[in-house]
C-alpha cells in the first residue's frame, strides 16, 4: 500500500508544508498542525473520549498517514494545551478537557503582557466581569454572599498591599464562581493576573486610592444584596475600567518620562 499526501517517509526529518492551493502566497500548514487538528477533530466527533487511552504512537501516526516524529510534536503541543496528558509508564491520555486546565497557557499570557496589549485584556475583562457579575446578582447564594462579604471586610482591616491583592483575588473569584458559568469564571481566572493586580495595588496605595477602590467593591457588593443584576454590571464594569483609567495614565507617564530622556541634550 502507497504512502498517503502526509505519509512521512521514516528519517525522523519533519515533513514540509502541505500545499495551501493559494499558489504559495502564504505559509502552508505543516502536517504536524494538520495533526493536531485531526486529533481535536477525533475528540469533538466522541471517535476519542476524555479520560480515554491514545492508540500507541506508531498506531496513531500510521491511520493520520504521517510520520512519528510530526506524530510526536502533535502530541507534545496537545499535551501543552492542556488536551493530552501523558502519564508514565501508562501512555498518553485525553484529559477531562476542564476549561481551566485548557486556559492554563492563557493565564501565563495575561500575566506576562505589557502595555498596549494589557489594557486589551483589561478591556475584555471588563465586558466578562461585568456579565459574571450580572449572573452572581441573579444567581448567588447566602453563602456565597458571606463569603463575599467576609472578603471585603478583610479589605477594609488592613493597608497592607499584599494582604489586600489576597482579598481582592478571593472576592472576585467567589463572584465568578457565584455566575454559575464554569467556563467564564475559568477565563476570568486566566485574567487574573496576580502579577499584574500587585501593580495596581502598589500604585493605587502611592496615590492613596486604597479607600475609593474600596468603595467600588463595596458598591457591588450592595448590587448583589440587592440582587440587582443592571446593577452589579455598572458596578463591575466602572471598578475594572477605574482600573483601565489608572493603567492608561500609567503608560502616558512613563512614555513621557522616556520621550523626555530621548530629547534631552
Amino acid at each position: 500500500m502507497g504512502a498517503g499526501p502526509y505519509q512521512g517517509k521514516g528519517t525522523g526529518v519533519p515533513e514540509a508544508e502541505e500545499p495551501r492551493g493559494d499558489g504559495g502566497a502564504g505559509r502552508g500548514v505543516t502536517v504536524t498542525q494538520r495533526a493536531i487538528e485531526q486529533v481535536k477533530a477525533m475528540i469533538a466527533e466522541d471517535r476519542l473520549h476524555p479520560g480515554e487511552r491514545l492508540p500507541n504512537e506508531r498506531e496513531l501516526a500510521a491511520r493520520l498517514g504521517i510520520s512519528r516524529s510530526s506524530m510526536r510534536e502533535a502530541i507534545r503541543a496537545l499535551t501543552v494545551m492542556g488536551v493530552l496528558e501523558a502519564r508514565h509508564g501508562s501512555g498518553v491520555y485525553v484529559t477531562h478537557l476542564r476549561a481551566g486546565d485548557l486556559l492554563e497557557t492563557f493565564g501565563v499570557v495575561a500575566g506576562l503582557s505589557r502595555g498596549p496589549q494589557l489594557l486589551e485584556l483589561l478591556e475584555v475583562r471588563r465586558v466578562l466581569e461585568s456579565t459574571a457579575t450580572a449572573l452572581a446578582a441573579a444567581r448567588i447564594d447566602e453563602a456565597g454572599l458571606a463569603d463575599v462579604e467576609a472578603e471585603l471586610a478583610a479589605m477594609r482591616a488592613t493597608e497592607d498591599s499584599e494582604v489586600i491583592l489576597a482579598h481582592d483575588l478571593a472576592f472576585h473569584r467567589v463572584i465568578a464562581r457565584a455566575s454559575g458559568n464554569a467556563s467564564l469564571a475559568a477565563i476570568l481566572e486566566g485574567l487574573s493576573s496576580r502579577t499584574f493586580r500587585a501593580r495596581v495595588w502598589r500604585g493605587l496605595q502611592e496615590e492613596g486610592a486604597f479607600d475609593r477602590t474600596r468603595d467600588e467593591h463595596a458598591r457591588i457588593h450592595r448590587a448583589l444584596l440587592a440582587r440587582d443584576p443592571e446593577a452589579a454590571r455598572a458596578a463591575a464594569a466602572a471598578h475594572v475600567g477605574a482600573v483601565e483609567d489608572w493603567l492608561a495614565g500609567h503608560l502616558a507617564r512613563q512614555e513621557e518620562v522616556a520621550g523626555g530622556t530621548g530629547t534631552d541634550g
